[in-house]
């Protein structure tokens, strides 16, 4: 299937027409309209500087769902210790910049350019980007951001500056705010443990059809 270069027109290709690695169009700008645009459609943004802006969809998607949550008895003991504390959109700058310059294993690149960072604090003024954080001693040491729309969080990147951190900030989304669904894009081992599990794309958009048009959560 062709790769879709997107015009200055508000519109995407549908999602379902996205090549086998997710990837479905390229082009367009990520201002507040797209972005949303593409969230409710399942649809994010995902390139490094030298790319043009690249949207994909993968198919499968990897999901959560906050019933199937996991938290091992050690992490339980991590949370009941009261070691961390833990806010919501006090930070989203701080959180950010810490999740684009985080050192990452096999990782060189961070596609948190800095057109993607100020977009996303765009959305953040705009009440549709959030953060979650995490503080030991006053100290920023774990975090993650995303985009809520309705009762479904769409999970952008998380960080972690001592160990467990990022895992406190995903459980603390899950169990103390009521979504229905958190998309998690692509599949990793760390949020598999956690309960993950790829689904069709075509049932994820159902999801949305429903989900991301109630009201916002936060």
């Amino acid at each position: 299937m062709p790769v879709y270069e997107l015009s200055d027109e508000l519109i995407f290709p549908h999602p379902l027409l996205a090549e086998e690695d997710g990837l479905l169009a390229f082009g367009g700008d990520l201002s507040p309209e797209r972005l949303l645009l593409a969230y409710r459609n399942g649809i994010f943004p995902w390139y490094t500087d030298e790319d043009p802006i690249l949207w994909h969809a993968p198919n499968p998607r990897f999901v959560l769902f906050p019933k199937n949550l996991r938290v091992s008895k050690s992490m339980q003991q991590v949370i009941r210790s009261n070691k961390f504390t833990i806010t919501v959109d006090t930070a989203f700058e701080q959180v950010i910049a810490s999740c684009k310059y985080i050192v990452r294993e096999h990782q060189p690149d961070t596609w948190i350019t800095k057109e993607m960072q100020q977009a996303y604090i765009q959305l953040h003024k705009l009440g549709f980007a959030h953060s979650i954080e995490v503080w030991q001693n006053d100290e920023l040491v774990g975090g993650l951001y995303g985009i809520n729309l309705g009762t479904v969080f769409f999970g952008e990147s998380m960080f972690h500056e001592v160990s467990n951190a990022s895992k406190v900030a995903f459980i603390y989304l899950i169990q103390q705010i009521p979504f229905s669904i958190i998309d998690c894009q692509m599949e990793t081992e760390h949020l598999k443990s956690l309960g993950g599990q790829n689904i069709p794309l075509e049932d994820f958009l159902l999801i949305l059809e429903v989900e991301a048009e109630k009201d916002c959560l936060l």
